[in-house]
């Protein structure tokens, strides 16, 4: 439950602060330092540092405060390491130079929605990993 805590407050903060897109991977299969990977983009580095800003803040609201992060000071890749959940922060065009979704190809995407983006008819059920729509609606 605290890695869907986790990822779903991760989720929040990134879409109130505009990233832009956002993968969700399950590598939890093919290593034992986490279990979901996020990645994000950010339009600048004033957008990359406020990103990790409002993922900070919100753990840090919510009791998770032991985070490791890399790279604020630059604002062109940062990570943020909460254990089971690691987020990668990227400008565009670093992220094309490293390419951490074909690194992880054989990890499978999850379909994360926010709740703002939810409709009360749309139950949310915890999956294997992460959270993903109801079976019942034929998703």
């Amino acid at each position: 439950m605290e890695e869907n805590e986790k990822l779903t407050l991760i989720m929040e903060a990134l879409d109130d602060k505009r990233a832009q897109d956002v993968v969700t991977l399950d590598v939890g299969g093919q290593t034992q330092m986490m279990d979901l990977l996020v990645i994000c983009t950010g339009t600048s580095n004033v957008h990359i540092r406020a990103l990790a800003d409002g993922v900070i803040e919100s753990m840090k609201e919510h009791g998770y405060k032991g985070v490791r992060a890399e790279g604020y000071s630059d604002a062109r890749w940062i990570l943020l390491d909460y254990g089971d959940v690691v987020l990668h922060i990227f400008a565009e065009d670093d992220r094309e130079f490293y390419r951490l979704e074909e690194f992880w190809h054989g990890a499978p995407r999850l379909d994360v929605p926010v709740e703002s983006d939810l409709d009360e008819e749309e139950p949310v059920t915890a999956g294997a990993r992460g959270l993903e729509r109801s079976e019942a609606r034929g998703d």
